[in-house]
């Protein structure tokens, strides 16, 4: 998806399925994914996943704040809880 600029803004456990057969993993509900050729300005997503430039109301990456949430949700794979705590 970021190959051709688009940004999912929601990854978490909840927008993932895996495919038992194929062994594949699927992200699903893309109802806050965009065009990102340009650093994004609006506060959305699932806050315990969001990285901190988009909690701060900075302008950020797409990419970079999916990367963060994939790094969440390999945290809650490992662990079994969220790294940090929100509101």
């Amino acid at each position: 998806m970021h190959s051709k600029s688009i940004c999912h803004r929601d990854i978490k456990l909840d927008n993932l399925i895996f495919h038992e057969q194929s062994g594949i993993v699927k992200i699903i509900d893309f109802g806050f994914t965009v065009f990102c050729k340009e650093p994004l300005k609006v506060f959305c997503g699932t806050p315990s996943y969001m990285s901190p430039e988009i909690v701060s109301k900075k302008e950020y990456s797409g990419p970079a704040a999916d990367i963060w949430a994939l790094g969440v949700v390999m945290y809650v794979m490992l662990t079994g809880y969220l790294p940090f705590k929100s509101d």
